[in-house]
This record gives structure tokens, sequence and C-alpha cells, in this order.
């Protein structure tokens, strides 16, 4: 049993109790989803629960589903209990679905810190820790970058200074579970920082930290392959962790995909520094790839810059698919609408 405040509970969410209010549904959080059926933490107890189907109907999309992290309304039962309002969220963490489809898919809910962990090992990438920090402050999360594994890297110093050029102005904590460096630093985070989710590629070590920062034994954890320092899946689904001592835990599936979603602020937040520069260039216009005289190109590194580039066209691209889903779903919306008003019509004339 946990009160509501240990759960993440506050103010912004209370604004809308006091609207919502009915005193046969009880305020819980979403822990965890698992096929269509979520188990949610409430102040009475843990039970799963599923959507009202008048919730579910509505839904115009997968993102006004709930999420883990998302704060909701339910009818408690003996066996399984029924949710029937989802509460607006302060932040969601969001990526389009893999493949082809252009949906919106919300990893995490009302998050208010994310930990974007890598590992020092051979797994390391900068232009990834961009990619995932542009999300995250699209998200409206605080980001903090952790360098995990740091008892099997060799040029430390290194790694650090990549990652702190690819997240400018944003924390950067080296951690080991082997050495215990940085925990502690992790434990103070956490607890301060209200929820806070933990993302990154599959064998980061997020379980491990999980694990580390709890003091006990509570998430799967596995060891990275020999062959290519990547690790294998031990977190399937998403979980609601709540710590002892003040503070939520969100653990995340590792992602090997990522795509963005709606994320034009992000950029200009991760890649701020580029942006800033870009006010000295000697065209209005420029668009830092060949024109002479560009203040961006003098100035940046290639791989950062290239990168910036890449993901400002996906921001595009996606922009445009968006547009032309919504086109192709007012164009079947009409098509109904002439339908339904051409049988009116025949129906009449009999």
């Amino acid at each position: 049993m946990h009160s509501l405040q240990t759960l993440g509970w506050c103010e912004f969410f209370e604004k809308q109790w006091r609207q919502k209010q009915k005193p046969d549904l009880v305020r819980a959080r979403i822990a965890e989803e698992n096929r269509g059926l979520y188990r949610i933490a409430s102040e009475n107890d843990d039970a799963w629960a599923d959507l009202r189907g008048k919730l579910r109907h509505e839904a115009a999309s997968r993102a006004m589903l709930p999420a883990v992290g998302d704060w909701v309304l339910v009818e408690e039962r003996d066996t399984r209990a029924t949710i029937h309002f989802l509460f607006e969220r302060c932040s969601k963490f969001s990526r389009k679905v893999a493949g082809k489809k252009v949906e919106e898919q919300i990893l995490a809910a009302n998050v208010d810190t994310v930990f974007i962990v890598t590992s020092l090992n051979r797994e390391f990438n900068a232009r990834r820790i961009e990619r995932y920090l542009t999300l995250a402050w699209e998200s409206g999360a605080r980001p903090v970058v952790v360098l995990n594994k740091a008892d099997l890297c060799e040029n430390l110093p290194a790694l650090r200074a990549d990652a702190e050029e690819a997240a400018i102005g944003v924390r950067t904590i080296v951690t080991s579970i082997v050495t215990g460096e940085g925990i502690e630093e992790l434990r103070e985070v956490v607890r301060k920082g209200g929820t806070t989710a933990l993302l990154g590629s599959s064998g980061v070590g997020k379980s491990s930290l999980i694990n580390a920062i709890l003091d006990r034994e509570i998430q799967t954890t596995s060891e990275t392959r020999d062959g290519d320092d990547k690790g294998r899946h031990t977190t399937t689904s998403r979980q609601l962790i709540v710590v002892p001592g003040g503070g939520v835990l969100l653990d995340t599936p590792g992602m090997r995909e990522l795509q963005l979603w709606d994320a034009s602020e992000g950029i200009s937040r991760a890649f701020a520094d580029i942006e800033d520069l870009a006010a000295r260039c000697k065209f209005r216009d420029c668009s830092h790839k060949h024109e002479p005289g560009c203040a961006v190109r003098e100035a940046m590194d290639e791989e950062r810059l290239a990168n910036y580039h890449k993901l400002q066209r996906e921001e595009e691209f996606l922009a445009s698919k968006q547009d032309d889903a919504l086109r192709s779903q007012r164009t079947n919306e009409l098509r109904k609408m002439m339908k339904s008003v051409n049988k009116f019509y025949r129906e009449r004339g009999r």
C-alpha cells in the first residue's frame, strides 16, 4: 500500500481531481501494461484493471489510452478494477511506433526526470545520446546522462568529454555497479526528482542500476554478449517502482529503434549551440551545409552537425506523413458523411 504522494501525486493532478472527483471512483497510477491489461497502484493496494468500454471506444488513437505513469480514476472490484477516466498528462515521452505506420507511442507519462543511460563500452554512441536527448527535452522532463559500466572503460575522460559535448549543459553521472561509483548520486537525484524514467538501448544496464539504487534485487538482469558487447532484453514491459525513502522509478525495455515524434522543440534544445551560431551566419536562409562563410560549419563538429541535419530531416518527413494521414482521415470522414446523406435522401424518396 502507498500514499498518493509516494506514488507521485501533486497539485497538477489535484486540480483535476477537484473537478472530476466521484465518491465511487479511486485515484490510481498505471504501474504496468500487459496486453491490454493494466496493473494499477493506489492507496488501497495493487490490482489489475481493464478499460471501460466507452473509454476505449472514444480513444481516437493509442496516445489517448493509458500508458505507464498515467493517473486514472478506477472502480475497484473484487476480481478486476475498471478504469473510467484518464487524467491530463503533465509530460509524456513519445516516439513514432516502429515500422511504417504513422502513429504516436507513449513510452512513459508524467515523468519529471529522464536518465539517458548508455554504457562505456563498444555500445557508446554520442549521436544516440543526442537522439535520446532530443526526445527527453520534447517530453517536458529534465534529462540526466548516465554513463554506466565505468569499470569496463579504458578511456573514460575521452568518452565523458564526447558525452558532455553531445549533451551541452546537461548533468552527466558516471556509474558502475561493480565499484559503486555514482550510485549514491543517482539515489539523490531519484529522491528529489519525482518520477524518474530510465531510457536506453538493450544491455546498457538499466535494470542493474535500478537494483543498485534500491539496494535489492528487484529487476532481472543478464550479461552482455561477448562478441559485440550488446545486451539481451531483460525488462519486457514498462514498470513503475516506488523507491523507499522517496521517488518513483520507471523502467523501460531496451529500444533498438527510436524514431522522432513532434520533436521540433526538442531538436532546438538539444542543439541549442547550433541554433545560437546560426544567428551569426552570413545569409539569413543559410542551410549550414554548403554555403561559404557559414558560422555553424566553421565552428561545429562535423558529426554533430550532420546528426542535427538528420534529425531535422526526420522531423520534416514525419510532419509530411502526419499531414498525409490527416488528409486521408478527413477524406474518409467526408465520404462516410456523404454516404449517410445519400442514404437518407434515397430512403426519403421511396
